[in-house]
C-alpha cells in the first residue's frame, strides 16, 4: 500500500533507535528537501592546498547537479566560483583538474580569469559592462591545509573547527601534507546509505577481514579498553597527545559545522593500515614513533579522515542524484615524501581501496533491499550509535526546513 503521509508526518512518526523509513531513501521530494537543507548548506572537502600550489592550478567539484571551480588566483589566494557561464549557463570548465590562466567557455568563448572576472566576450553591444558578468563566487575555506567549499551564500561557521582542531591536526602537520593518490568510487545507491555505512563498524568483522585484523573498533568492553590503554601509554613518547573532541552531527554547536577527533588502537603488531601492518610512508609531522593507533577526524556530514602515523586517508561522500552517489578517497603523505623512494602508491592505497570496493557492494545491496516492498526499519545495535546520531541529525535538519512540500 502506498504511503500517503506528508513529509512532516513521516518525520514525526520515525521510530527512535531504528533505521529510516523507506521513503527517506526513495521519495524524490525528500531528496529535493535534503539538497536544500543539508547538501548545499554544508562544507564539503574538495582537496588539499598542495594541489593548488601554482597560480592557475584548479580543481572542479561536482555535487548533485552543482559544479564549482576552485583555483589559485593571480593574487595567490584560493578562490571558488560556480562553474556556470554568465552568458547562457553552459559549464565553463570541463576538466577535473589542471592549470589554466584563463577559463574559456566551450560554447561561445566567453573568457574568465582566475579571479572570476569576465575578460572577453565577443560581439556584445557597446554598452555591455563586463564587470557585471563575472563568475558567481562560492564560499571557500582553508582549514589547516584542507580546502572546503559550500554551495550556499550563508554556510555554517567553520571557525570553531579551525580553532579547536588546530592542535590535533598540527600533530600530523596537515598543512604540509600532499595528495599521493586519489580515486572516485561511483555507488548506485542513495547518498545517506553510504554515509551510514561509514559511520558504523557493526559490519566490519563480517565484511572487511583486511580491516578487522588490524583495527579494534569492532571490539567492546574490557578487551578494547586494555588495547586502548597500551596505545595511550605509548602516545606521549611518539609525539602524540590524548585529545577527544565531539561536536559531530546533533552535538554541533549552534550555527557551526560539526567536527570531531578521537584516536583508537590498532591490534598488537600493527603500526599502520597496511598489508603487514608495517609503515608505508615516512612519519608525519614531528612524530617520533608509532603508538599503534589511528585517529578518526570528522568535518561536517560528508568529509572524514583517518590519520595513521605515516599517512592520512580522506573520505568524501556526495550525492549525484536521488539514486546515485560517489565516494572520493584521498591518500595523503608528508609533503617531502618521494614516490618510489619513500612510498609505493599501490601499497599506500591497498587497505582502503579493497575496503571501499567491498563497501560499494554492501551499500548497493542495502539499496536494493530498501527498495523492496518487504523493507521495514530495523533497530540499531549497540555498535551503530554513530549511525543513529547521523540519522537523528538528518531528521533534525529536515525539521528545520522553512516549509515542507505538500
Amino acid at each position: 500500500m502506498r504511503d500517503t503521509r506528508s513529509i512532516r508526518e513521516l518525520i514525526a512518526c520515525q521510530r527512535s533507535g531504528c533505521s529510516l523509513e523507506q521513503r527517506f531513501y526513495t521519495d524524490p521530494e525528500i531528496y529535493a528537501l535534503e539538497l536544500e537543507c543539508i547538501v548545499m548548506r554544508n562544507w564539503i572537502f574538495t582537496g588539499h592546498q598542495s594541489q593548488l600550489a601554482e597560480v592557475g592550478d584548479y580543481l572542479v567539484l561536482n555535487v548533485a547537479g552543482e559544479s564549482a571551480i576552485v583555483v589559485r588566483s593571480k593574487q595567490g589566494g584560493i578562490k571558488a566560483f560556480a562553474n556556470v557561464c554568465r552568458h547562457r549557463g553552459s559549464i565553463v570548465c570541463l576538466g577535473k583538474s589542471g592549470n589554466k590562466r584563463k577559463f574559456e567557455c566551450p560554447y561561445h568563448g566567453w573568457m574568465y580569469d582566475t579571479d572570476g572576472n569576465l575578460i572577453a566576450a565577443r560581439n556584445m553591444p557597446e554598452d555591455f559592462d563586463r564587470t557585471s558578468y563575472g563568475l558567481h563566487k562560492v564560499p571557500v575555506e582553508i582549514v589547516h591545509g584542507l580546502i572546503f567549499i559550500c554551495f550556499c551564500d550563508a554556510p555554517p561557521s567553520i571557525e570553531g573547527a579551525r580553532r579547536d582542531m588546530a592542535e590535533p591536526l598540527a600533530m600530523f602537520d596537515f598543512e604540509n601534507l600532499k595528495v599521493a593518490a586519489q580515486k572516485t568510487y561511483p555507488i548506485s545507491a542513495n547518498w545517506k546509505l553510504a554515509v551510514e555505512n561509514y559511520q558504523e563498524c557493526y559490519h566490519c568483522a563480517v565484511a572487511h577481514p583486511e580491516y578487522a585484523k588490524m583495527h579494534t573498533l569492532m571490539l567492546e568492553g574490557k578487551r578494547r579498553q586494555l588495547i586502548q590503554s597500551h596505545m595511550l601509554e605509548n602516545m606521549g613518547a611518539c609525539g602524540l597527545k590524548t585529545i577527544e573532541i565531539d561536536y559531530i552531527d546533533t552535538k554541533a554547536r549552534p550555527g557551526e559545522t560539526g567536527f570531531g577527533y578521537s584516536r583508537s588502537a590498532l591490534f598488537e603488531g600493527y603500526k599502520t593500515g597496511s598489508k603487514d601492518g608495517q609503515p608505508v610512508a615516512p612519519l608525519l609531522g614531528n612524530l617520533t614513533g608509532y603508538d599503534g593507533g589511528a585517529s578518526d577526524i570528522t568535518f561536517g556530514p560528508f568529509s572524514f579522515f583517518l590519520a595513521y602515523s605515516d599517512h592520512v586517508v580522506g573520505y568524501v561522500f556526495t550525492p549525484v542524484d536521488a539514486k546515485n552517489c560517489q565516494c572520493r578517497i584521498y591518500w595523503l603523505v608528508r609533503g617531502d615524501a618521494v614516490e618510489g623512494k619513500d612510498y609505493d602508491r599501490d601499497e599506500l592505497m591497498w587497505l582502503w581501496d579493497v575496503t571501499t570496493c567491498a563497501d560499494k557492494i554492501i551499500i548497493v545491496n542495502n539499496w536494493k533491499g530498501i527498495n523492496s516492498k518487504y523493507y521495514q526499519p530495523g533497530p540499531f545495535s549497540g555498535m551503530e550509535k554513530e549511525e543513529q546520531r547521523f540519522v537523528d541529525w538528518v531528521l533534525q535538519e529536515l525539521r528545520r526546513a522553512p516549509q515542507y512540500p505538500s
